[in-house]
């Protein structure tokens, strides 16, 4: 069964006729072709589809495209124009990916997580950053890059 979905994605409005299971991650990638976000795992296990609905992280995987009906989305792609969101800069001074797979996701998360607690210390990053896997790294750099954009590196 088809439905129309229309939303706000990076300050765009958008609109589509679209199979009512479709994934709210499929609808950003295939449809929009924001491929930003990522699909790792399928199960909301790993983080990498993070995106912004309404001003808070969700992972897309976890919700139809339908359930983000009237929404505003921010994907990594929205985050800024020109790649020079804080959170963005520190991941890259701080070498904080090596693949770079799970990276939008761990950025979204990251600046939701400061939005919530400005200053976090260690543990709490960490904590905050628990739903987002990283296969490459032993998350040390990705935690000084959320200390270097909360100013406390």
């Amino acid at each position: 069964m088809e439905q129309t979905v229309t939303m706000t994605v990076n300050g765009k409005q958008v609109s589509a006729r679209i199979d009512a299971r479709t994934l709210l991650v499929q609808f950003i990638r295939e449809n929009l072709q924001l491929t930003g976000t990522h699909v790792g795992c399928d199960t909301a296990q790993c983080g990498a589809c993070t995106i912004h609905m309404n001003g808070r992280a969700v992972k897309a995987c976890s919700m139809l495209a339908v359930q983000a009906q009237g929404a505003d989305i921010t994907t990594i792609e929205g985050l800024s124009a020109d790649g020079s969101h804080p959170m963005q800069k520190a991941f890259h001074e701080c070498h904080a990916l090596q693949c770079g797979f799970c990276t939008p996701g761990m950025v979204m998360s990251a600046v939701q997580l400061l939005k919530d607690n400005p200053r976090p210390t260690e543990d709490q990053i960490r904590e905050g950053l628990e739903g987002n896997i990283c296969r490459c790294t032993g998350y040390h750099n990705i935690v000084r890059a959320v200390e270097q954009a909360a100013g406390q590196a």
